[in-house]
């Protein structure tokens, strides 16, 4: 009995020991932790909720509240090239622009074989591919489509809605995973965007070598773009909005994004209810642009390019045979089964001027048409079923050796040129193109005087054509192959219209200086009006200065 009670005493002592500091230590302990554990949760939930809470959709109404914001012009505006800015987030037609207008056919095609592997590796690795393929042993001082080519594609798939929030920002900050050489004319120049940040590549000596820069290196990058961002207007990260895509999954992890207050992001769903902005909204007007394609070349349009092409050459010189041999009864219909197309007309008081009867003429006629193609002239004489003869300012010896009708090259020296035409006049009826080059664009560039001077009489000629897949003109490329690829299209169309005759004075009087420039002012006038065209001061050195960075002059010695 001593024991037990001994047992006793002792399990109670341990108990009453234990009890002790439950009490006093563990539980207060425990309660502690709890609450540690409680705030820390809570303090996350909040953190989590406050940083998903700026995250919004982008939507039509959306929209329309970021469009009506009063302070809008105070903000800084970041947004995504890819996934915000464009309706379309497949970047291959740029990439497929690059390979076919900077590297060739045979990579092109190269593009077009990998595409399926381009789709299966991701989208990281994907744009991997695509940069090396594309931009490997160019040389970097002669890549020019960036901002030649590429804007009017990227201007055609702007969505109208965005655009108009992206102009009303006071700053705006374009972000690309393309490389910046890609985008950063077409957002600078056209969309007037204050920053542009891209991929950079890797050159050496002066060649890129198809690799971009990685992008744990553009962490200084992002930092020093915030540094530029917050100069001026939306100096605070509070006044910071960003708009970025669904399908861009770096952009939560972006060092420029997480300082936005206000982050919308689209969907693709919403993006193809998109309008495509039209052409009178753009910030700068679209006036030249190069390459030979004429088509958005998405895969399956690519690939449609690519088969078509070796048709397309027989096609083309088929055509090129049947036009040079065969008199105009026979090549006109022929031509038109080979899907040609002309549409002209001629005003009723000029068919008996412009007949077969030209014994009493004493000069030929003197016709000035605006310039679309090197083939302009060719089309007014299956128009008027007669050779006439064309003047230009430059021209390649292949083109002088194949055209069909006689080619005279001007000198850029007034009096001479002058006295040339007047004696080409005596002897039949010549074409002139007054702007000096072609425009692809609903526009019409400044004529030159020199016209208005050498004859009483003149026939303005409205002229314009539509192609499907090639451009028949170039600035940077070859101008022998201008012809071929323009007659390399399935369906080719010209529209060839003879307008009334204007009356002019042939004097040679200082004080009728101003009547020339009158006369070529009405003329372009007149030919603008029928074709719904727009009349601009550009000459033919604005064009060459922007689109081939030279004075676009042809060395008589030159195939180009």
């Amino acid at each position: 009995m001593v024991e037990m009670a001994k047992m006793f005493t002792i399990q109670f002592f341990f108990k009453s020991l234990f009890f002790f500091w439950y009490r006093f230590f563990f539980k207060p302990l425990k309660n502690f932790q709890r609450t540690n554990s409680i705030s820390y949760i809570t303090t996350t939930i909040a953190t989590t909720q406050s940083s998903f809470n700026k995250y919004r959709k982008f939507s039509s109404s959306s929209s329309s509240s970021l469009l009506h914001r009063s302070d809008l012009n105070e903000h800084t505006l970041l947004f995504d090239v890819e996934g915000a800015l464009l309706r379309s987030s497949s970047v291959f037609p740029y990439f497929m622009l690059v390979a076919f207008e900077a590297g060739g056919l045979v990579r092109a095609i190269v593009l077009v074989l990998t595409y399926p592997l381009v789709c299966l590796v991701g989208e990281d690795l994907g744009m991997k591919i695509m940069v090396m393929v594309c931009f490997f042993g160019i040389k970097e001082k002669n890549f020019r489509v960036g901002s030649a080519v590429l804007p009017k594609f990227l201007l055609e798939d702007v969505g109208s809605e965005i655009f108009e929030v992206v102009n009303g920002a006071g700053k705006r900050v374009g972000l690309s995973k393309m490389p910046r050489v890609m985008v950063e004319c077409f957002l600078k120049e056209y969309l007037n965007v204050d920053l542009v940040v891209g991929r950079e590549m890797k050159e050496f000596c002066g060649y890129f070598l198809g690799f971009m820069e990685e992008r744990k290196n553009n962490n200084n990058v992002d930092q020093h773009v915030l540094e530029l961002v917050q100069e001026g207007k939306g100096s605070c990260s509070s006044n910071i909005i960003g708009i970025s895509g669904f399908r861009n999954k770096d952009f939560r992890h972006h060092e420029i994004f997480s300082r936005c207050k206000e982050v919308y992001l689209v969907s693709d769903g919403d993006k193809k209810s998109w309008q495509k902005l039209s052409r009178n909204k753009y910030p700068k007007s679209l006036i030249f642009h190069d390459g030979r394609l004429a088509l958005r070349p998405t895969p399956l349009d690519s690939l449609f390019i690519l088969t078509w092409f070796p048709f397309a050459v027989v096609l083309a010189v088929v055509r090129i045979v049947a036009g040079l041999t065969l008199p105009f009864d026979i090549s006109i219909p022929l031509l038109a089964l080979t899907g040609m197309r002309l549409d002209s007309s001629l005003p009723a008081q000029t068919n008996k001027i412009h007949g077969d009867n030209n014994e009493e003429k004493v000069k030929g006629n003197m016709y000035v048409c605006n310039h679309r193609t090197l083939l302009d002239p060719l089309y007014l004489s299956f128009l008027l079923r007669k050779k006439v003869v064309a003047v230009t300012y430059s021209l390649s010896r292949m083109s002088e050796i194949l055209a069909p009708i006689k080619t005279v090259r001007l000198t850029r020296k007034r009096e001479e040129d002058a006295r040339m035409m007047k004696e080409l006049l005596m002897e039949g009826d010549l074409v002139v193109c007054p702007e000096g080059t072609t425009c692809r664009e609903p526009y019409l560039l400044r004529f030159s005087p020199l016209f208005s001077e050498l004859c009483d009489e003149i026939s303005p000629v409205a002229i314009d054509s539509h192609v499907s897949m090639f451009h028949g003109t170039t600035a940077g490329g070859l101008k022998c192959m201008d012809p071929l690829f323009f007659l390399m299209n399935p369906f080719p169309s010209y529209s060839v219209h003879l307008l009334h005759s204007v009356t002019t004075s042939s004097s040679d009087d200082d004080d009728d200086v101003s009547s020339r420039f009158e006369v070529a002012n009405r003329v372009q006038s007149q030919i603008a009006e029928a074709l719904g065209f727009q009349c601009t001061k550009l000459t033919r050195k604005d064009k060459y200065l922007i689109l081939a960075g030279n004075e676009g002059i042809v060395s008589s010695s030159s195939n180009k």
